[in-house]
């Protein structure tokens, strides 16, 4: 009798309690997967990701960083997602795994919604005004403050699948004072209560056979 192989762990990170309770609303399908939040900044998702992926039971975990960013492009809108094709940041970049199906999935599960890829680089505090055409100019679609940190800290850890999906809750030509207040808030977190299934699917094709 073959054997089905048993899939790592996933670890979802996620930073703010708003993205935390938008996760754990999502339909959590009965995938083994641990929602964890890391509190805000680089220096807080290096500790929680290095502190997590020490602990026998997440051995080899694939790690997806997700949660709110801002756009770079001229164009997005709150509501838009994001899926890294790499992280970056000072320390270094950190090269994503499975880009094509997370896009896939999220084009299937949010139908006329845009999905964009590219570069997602980091930063240690809130991104505002011109500073977002210095980073587009670096060829960066979007910045937030974690997922740069969580990706280097998770590969750092040992070899593994790492990913990261953000969705958009501002941009050049939305800005928002606070998150969660406006339209712009709302329709994020709507989306980000969602993308779930996409991430699930995405850690079923890491069992897949590389071709």
């Amino acid at each position: 009798m073959s054997t089905q192989p048993t899939p790592a762990p996933l670890l979802i990170a996620c930073a703010l309690g708003i993205e935390h309770l938008a996760l754990r609303a999502g339909d959590r399908g009965g995938a083994p997967v641990t929602v964890q939040r890391t509190g805000m900044g680089p220096k807080a998702a290096d500790r929680a990701v290095t502190r997590l992926l020490a602990d026998p039971a997440l051995a080899g975990a694939a790690v997806l960083a997700t949660g709110f960013c801002a756009g770079l492009a001229p164009g997005m809108h709150p509501g838009d997602l994001v899926v890294a094709e790499e992280t970056r940041d000072p320390r270094g970049t950190v090269p994503c795994v499975g880009t094509e199906l997370l896009v896939k999935e999220l084009v299937r599960t949010f139908p006329g919604r845009t999905v964009h890829t590219g570069p997602l680089t980091g930063s240690d505090h809130v991104v505002r005004g011109p500073e977002r055409s210095d980073l587009f100019a670096t060829g960066a679609i979007a910045v937030d403050m974690e997922s740069a940190a969580t990706l280097l800290s998770a590969v750092r850890a040992g070899e593994r699948p790492v990913a990261a999906v953000r969705v958009v809750v501002d941009a050049p030509e939305h800005e928002l004072v606070r998150i969660g207040t406006v339209r712009g808030g709302i329709s994020a977190f709507r989306v980000l209560r969602s993308v779930l299934p996409a991430f699930f699917e995405w850690h079923r094709s890491l069992l897949l056979p590389r071709r």
